[in-house]
């Protein structure tokens, strides 16, 4: 099949192209397949909304619901049992692309519950658990980048688990979470695993801090603050890609993760740009991935962006490196016009966890619904 010339140009320019959204419908009938033929799709990224809307829609769980029902399964086991299906399913569909890139794509992710996202030992526990699981080695494990999280991530990497770290907002949690997974890469040496066999991407989010800050910008409401809207996700993404070069790309600060690949083979931690999907219709509907282009990165785009990335994006190669500066003066001016900055990612990190922990909540009130509609208890 001939490959779409805009998700190829990404391609080119460095960016592996994930979907944001996998379902049973998507992997039985092709279309996942077809996508990674066609739109140079090489991942796949999970969280409990997407679940929650798969298992809500059509009947291609009906069958496996009425099993599990007949096996006395309450919802959690239910939810456990269907998410790891479709996630091993969906990894031996990407196990080429795993192979050709020699373990660097090809990945899917499946998110911890996010009930413990407050909880480290019950993190790892699960991350573990789902591990073995699905047994498959082009897994992530999702795990939130919250304060409890990152020694979570440090331990599951250190049991040489791939992770894709998640609900990153800050530019300070991110370098933060960097150095969980090199103190988690160390470890795993230690504990006698491969640490090139190990891999793990760092999700940033782009279109909710815009979300946030254009409400506030809006709140304050003078000329200068309205200017600023629409600039701050972009911004915010270009500062954690400085981060990231200089930690693992030749910056200042790599020595140990020099150290650990010349040693050891260790991997570098890629960043992610999640929350893809422009929510301004006043925005270009391509913006956060036009202008988050560069090498050794991923962009995990919902199925809507992807397609209108392949319909009309115009990618200009390298749009990521050498603009630290000007974005720092973007969050130089939000200061200024009276952005807490701090206070944002404080509360997208909390309306973050809020939200999937919701949608887990109503996903498990969906399948309980539906294993005592199919004789369960």
């Amino acid at each position: 099949m001939t490959q779409n010339p805009n998700t190829a140009a990404l391609s080119a320019a460095g960016v592996s192209v994930w979907l944001d959204d996998l379902s049973r419908d998507r992997i039985q009938s092709g279309n996942l397949a077809e996508l990674i033929a066609t739109w140079n799709v090489v991942g796949v990224t999970t969280n409990p909304t997407i679940f929650q809307g798969a298992l809500s829609k059509g009947h291609s769980y009906d069958g496996q619901v009425r099993d599990l029902a007949a096996q006395g399964a309450d919802a959690d086991q239910a939810v456990r049992t269907i998410t790891t299906d479709d996630v091993r399913a969906a990894c031996d569909v990407f196990a080429p692309v795993f192979e050709q890139s020699q373990g660097v794509d090809g990945r899917v992710s499946i998110e911890v519950d996010p009930r413990l996202a407050f909880d480290t030992d019950g993190t790892v526990a699960q991350a573990i658990e789902l591990w073995k699981i699905v047994d498959r080695p082009n897994l992530f494990i999702k795990i939130p980048a919250t304060e409890a999280g990152l020694p979570a991530i440090s331990r599951v990497i250190a049991e040489g688990i791939s992770v894709n770290v998640t609900l990153i907002f800050s530019v300070a949690r991110y370098k933060s979470v960097m150095g969980a997974y090199l103190e988690g890469v160390a470890n795993a040496q230690i504990n006698g695993h491969d640490p090139a066999k190990i891999q793990s991407v760092a999700s940033f989010f782009v279109s909710r801090v815009d979300s946030e800050i254009d409400k506030r910008l809006e709140a304050i409401g003078t000329p200068e603050a309205l200017e600023l809207r629409g600039k701050a996700g972009i911004a915010n993404a270009r500062l954690a890609y400085a981060a990231y070069q200089d930690i693992f790309d030749g910056g200042k600060h790599t020595s140990t993760y020099a150290h650990l690949a010349a040693s050891a083979g260790a991997t570098k931690q890629r960043p992610l740009w999640a929350s893809t999907g422009v929510k301004n219709p006043e925005y270009s509907d391509t913006m956060y991935v036009t202008e988050l282009v560069g090498r050794n990165t991923v962009n995990t785009l919902p199925e809507k962006t992807l397609a209108a990335v392949a319909d009309h994006a115009e990618i200009k190669g390298d749009t990521l490196s050498g603009t630290a500066e000007e974005s720092q003066r973007v969050f130089d001016a939000l200061t200024t016009v009276g952005i807490d900055l701090d206070d944002v990612f404080k509360v997208l990190e909390t309306e973050g966890v809020d939200k999937f922990t919701a949608s887990w909540g109503e996903l498990l009130t969906a399948t309980t619904e539906q294993l005592v509609a199919a004789g369960g208890n």
